[in-house]
């Protein structure tokens, strides 16, 4: 089996993105693949979901947080209240990767070291994505600065990557 990164933006997002990351997820895991991605809006959302319908004990997929649930969770939680984001996209996104972690806590890895969610905290997840997968599938959107460093990780590594870029 191999493992698959999957990296894309939390920020913005349009149905042609949804799709083709559900799109791509079910070409993985109707193979017997796995996936890896950070635990994210958009995206990762989207990738985890789809995993969790096709896989009901969710023994194909590795979410990497870049902290604890509990400090993620307020961490999204005071993004919605800033405003950056929706209460209700805060909710789901907790919701997910609890339910998630019920299923198989062994499919969520919290960087435990990070006491708070700071950009130093997203590259190391990123790091981490990259370090176990065998391959990188990047939704690159809008060129963002976090898919961008997870494409030259992977291709640091020597992993294939391939990348689908959008403008939203």
């Amino acid at each position: 089996m191999k493992w698959i990164g999957i990296s894309g933006s939390w920020r913005k997002t349009n149905r042609e993105l949804e799709k083709d990351v559900i799109k791509t997820v079910r070409e993985i895991i109707n193979r017997g693949d796995g996936i890896i991605s950070g635990g994210a809006l958009n995206v990762d959302y989207f990738a985890t979901r789809e995993v969790m319908k096709l896989d009901p004990k969710a023994e194909k997929i590795k979410i990497f947080l870049p902290a604890p649930l509990k400090i993620y969770a307020e961490h999204y939680r005071n993004r919605a209240n800033e405003g950056v984001i929706t209460k209700n996209q805060a909710e789901q996104l907790i919701k997910q990767l609890s339910r998630l972690r019920k299923i198989n806590p062994a499919a969520l890895i919290e960087n435990k070291q990070h006491k708070e969610v700071n950009e130093k905290a997203y590259y190391d997840r990123s790091s981490a994505v990259i370090a176990t997968s065998d391959e990188l599938i990047a939704f690159w959107v809008n060129r963002s600065d976090g898919t961008k460093d997870a494409i030259e990780k992977a291709k640091e590594k020597g992993i294939p990557v391939k990348i689908i870029i959008y403008t939203i």
